[in-house]
């Protein structure tokens, strides 16, 4: 039986890597087992009981104001124990985050086969997004299979020179994992959203980005308090990052705005709830920009650039900057040119229709059949020329 480990630390590495669980776990032919680094304790946490997951190990890893060095070098020591305990025949990692980098140096170090979730994503700067673009170059140059969400990351792992036989592309788990939560039903009064008026303009903020702290923030939330101040039939609600500086931000530009929202982060449950009864998304998130668009929301990117080109060429996402007049100007025209809205809104999602995880499923299969197929002919090749030497001795 193929042994497979799973590894992730982060509220949206768990987002994305549940449903693939799920489906792996349910294969008589693997033993499939999490570990997690808890990079993010409490969000991820939310993740794991809302898809009913329990790690085998838990590296609980999180503390106040340690350093990506910190981060790095317990992930790496913490898995190399996990790996030995294991013995897994593959590991799978996802995205681009520091527990990504770190397990797949662990794989490498101990000679594991490494498939990377969500491959071949790139900005072309190594500063933008800080860390993540180079801990997904990275992850590329160790991993041996690559589940590519679109064809625009497979061309750029091709730019890479990575064998095209270990690239496939599958779409992107996030909208598995979406589609399997928004049939829940929810009601969104609870989670201190009871006096929104879900008859305006609701738009949906998240902002949380390290590239983005200090004056980019300031610059952003200003953008945004400026649409507010001068559009009555608007609602902002922010779910606010537990990060001091973000929190510290919001609280300087916010204060004092009552259609500014400013709530506790959500679980994934109420908060792709919350996407779907927004009217338009706000957002340095990565993985928000694949999911509202299957939702039929427009995004716009509070950043100066975005790993995902496929989206704002599909017409789905539109990067709007960390400028305050650029944030302003964007924001108004969604809100006041309904044709422009309409086109954003009915795009087809560049990032698949919710069969990524079964396709990955499929392709691990379809390669360990292949490896017991080679096996039992090598196995063979050997038997035949032990004959051929018995019958000539």
């Amino acid at each position: 039986m193929k042994k497979i480990l799973m590894v992730f630390g982060t509220r949206p590495e768990a987002i994305k890597m549940a449903p693939l669980y799920k489906i792996l776990a349910k294969e008589p032919d693997f033993i499939v087992r999490v570990a997690i680094t808890a990079q993010h304790r409490e969000m991820l946490d939310q993740v794991l009981d809302l898809f009913k997951i329990v790690p085998e190990y838990d590296l609980n890893m999180m503390k106040e104001g340690q350093t990506l060095y910190d981060i790095t070098a317990k992930a790496l020591i913490g898995l190399r124990d996990v790996l030995a305990d294991f013995e897994p025949d593959l590991v799978l990692v996802h995205g681009d985050t520091t527990t990504t980098l770190a397990a797949s140096l662990a794989a490498f170090y101990a000679s594991i086969p490494l498939g990377h979730v969500e491959a071949g994503l790139r900005t072309g700067d190594k500063f933008a997004p800080y860390p993540e673009e180079m801990n997904r170059c990275l992850t590329d140059v160790l991993s041996d299979f690559y589940f590519a969400p679109t064809k625009q990351n497979r061309d750029n792992l091709l730019l890479e020179n990575i064998d095209d036989d270990k690239i496939f592309i599958t779409g992107n788990t996030v909208i598995d994992a979406l589609m399997m939560t928004i049939k829940e039903p929810l009601s969104l009064d609870e989670f201190g959203l009871a006096d929104v008026d879900w008859n305006k303009k609701v738009i949906l903020l998240t902002c949380h980005r390290r590239e983005n702290w200090g004056e980019p923030m300031l610059e952003i939330f200003r953008g945004i308090r400026d649409v507010v101040e001068n559009r009555e039939e608007v609602d902002v609600v922010f779910p606010v990052h537990k990060n001091p500086r973000v929190r510290k931000a919001a609280e300087e530009i916010f204060a004092g705005l009552t259609r500014v929202h400013r709530i506790e982060p959500l679980d994934y449950h109420p908060f792709s709830h919350l996407m779907a009864r927004s009217y338009l998304v706000l957002t340095d998130s990565g993985g928000i920009q694949e999911e509202a668009p299957a939702l039929g929301k427009p995004v716009l990117v509070l950043r100066d650039t975005t790993e995902r080109p496929e989206a704002v060429a599909a017409g789905t996402v539109k990067i709007a900057g960390t400028g305050r007049e650029g944030v302003r100007r964007e924001t108004l025209a969604l809100l006041e040119d309904e044709e422009q809205y309409k086109r954003m809104a009915m795009q087809a999602n560049p990032y698949g229709d919710g069969t990524a995880c079964n396709q990955i499923c499929d392709i691990i299969k379809i390669r360990e059949n292949q490896q017991k197929i080679i096996f039992f002919v090598d196995f063979l090749v050997v038997i035949l020329i032990w004959q051929y030497i018995i019958l000539v001795m």
